[in-house]
């Protein structure tokens, strides 16, 4: 292996700190804390070194995390649909939905709601969203259901109001089942 090589792997693997380093810290102290300065000092490298691996500093960070986010979640919810039984595969979807948004609240927060620097639904969306939003339309019935990217959009509205409501505890916990399964007999016809 050459040193051009090396190199590759040393700063993908520097990147791959960073990026962990900095969703360890807004899992446990949320993104107020995440800054350039202390991510350089957990992780001891300079902040001119985060800088030269993300020019847009902790905006490119917060967008690094999201993508990954979304890698992991695409991960998830495919396992979550191929190991459900056909009859209940958007039931079992949206559980997965839940539950990672409430095991990764940082991450989901990146991914969803906070500033990104990449756009969805255009041309330049970075293939991490259109691999997640694919795994949605999926979970509506595909690309031949009628309308299935709004319909993955409004299922996509719905799940995230009721994790965002759920991690606000507004939401009676004793009531989810219903609410799942209401929610699945809205985009399921066959329930």
């Amino acid at each position: 292996m050459g040193v051009r090589e090396r190199k590759a792997r040393d700063k993908q693997e520097r990147e791959r700190k960073i990026v962990d380093c900095a969703r360890s810290i807004a899992d446990r102290e949320g993104w107020a804390a995440v800054t350039t300065r202390r991510l350089a000092g957990e992780i001891e490298y300079s902040p001119p070194v985060l800088y030269g691996h993300f020019p847009d500093g902790r905006d490119g960070i917060v967008s690094a995390v999201a993508l990954a986010g979304f890698a992991d979640f695409t991960t998830v919810m495919r396992q979550a649909l191929d190991g459900a039984d056909a009859t209940d595969r958007l039931g079992a979807f949206i559980e997965a939905y839940l539950a990672f948004a409430a095991e990764n609240p940082a991450t989901y927060e990146a991914m969803f709601s906070m500033q990104l620097g990449v756009q969805f639904a255009h041309d330049s969306t970075p293939s991490e969203l259109r691999t997640a939003f694919d795994v949605l339309v999926d979970a509506v019935g595909g690309q031949h259901a009628d309308d299935a990217g709004t319909r993955a959009e409004l299922l996509w509205c719905a799940l995230h109001g009721m994790s965002t409501l759920t991690h606000g505890h507004r939401l009676s916990p004793g009531n989810r089942r219903r609410r799942v399964d209401a929610l699945a007999g809205l985009f399921d016809p066959t329930r």
